[in-house]
């Protein structure tokens, strides 16, 4: 497995490093080389599956995951949840035929250039540090979900209070006290590199707990496809 980290995320233009990891979906590994030279690839990179964010990110990415095999390009659900926890979760929440892998060290989220941040009582050196008064302003705009935008604390709580998922010791030990994995999709082409991305590291924060746009991926999807 790689281990390769760098201090910003991947750009356009830049090849991705070979990963390899515990498959989720079926038993055995997953690594990006199986894609390199057949399909282009969306690779969804996210915390654990305690968060209740990521669980509707990656549902997202499941719904889109025909469409995009329908222009050729391939899906990677990467969850930081060790592998048996996250089988147990997805065998009461399936994904049908969307590809998922365990990387609860987080290699990939290094390899990819995705920090993790600190969070701090009023300091902010984005993407480093965010103060929490930072974070209270921030806003996350659910209209199916929550009755009107809310701060990620907050509209998180009220989600999982929701969702009635329960937190395991295996959840615990991914978890990061006082800190927070930043998360993002890449699309690679088929030759591994990356073409177009969505993060939490851009726009200042104002991306954080946020999915992206299905417009723009199946925009940028079609482009990579030909």
């Amino acid at each position: 497995m790689s281990t390769l980290s760098i201090d910003h995320p991947l750009q356009p233009g830049d090849r991705v490093p070979n990963i390899v990891l515990d498959a989720i979906s079926h038993e055995g590994k997953v690594a990006l080389d199986d894609f390199r030279g057949r399909s282009p690839l969306l690779i969804g990179l996210f915390r654990g599956l305690h968060c209740p964010f990521c669980r509707r990110h990656v549902a997202a990415m499941a719904d889109l995951n025909a469409a995009l095999r329908e222009k050729g390009v391939e899906s990677l659900a990467v969850v930081n949840t060790p592998v048996e926890r996250a089988r147990l979760y997805f065998r009461y929440h399936p994904i049908p035929d969307l590809l998922a892998a365990s990387d609860p060290q987080r290699a990939s989220h290094r390899a990819f250039g995705l920090p993790i941040i600190e969070f701090t009582q009023n300091e902010t050196d984005w993407p480093r540090k965010v103060g929490m008064d930072e974070v209270m302003t921030m806003r996350v705009d659910m209209p199916d979900e929550l009755p009107e935008p809310m701060d990620p604390p907050t509209a998180g709580d009220l989600l999982s209070e929701k969702d009635g998922y329960e937190i395991t010791e295996a959840d615990r030990q991914v978890s990061l006290t006082g800190h927070m994995q930043l998360v993002g999709h890449f699309l690679l082409d088929r030759e591994g590199v990356v073409r177009w991305s969505f993060t939490e590291v851009e726009q200042e924060g104002r991306n954080i707990c946020r999915a992206l746009n299905p417009e723009e991926l199946m925009s940028a999807a079609c482009e990579v496809a030909q």
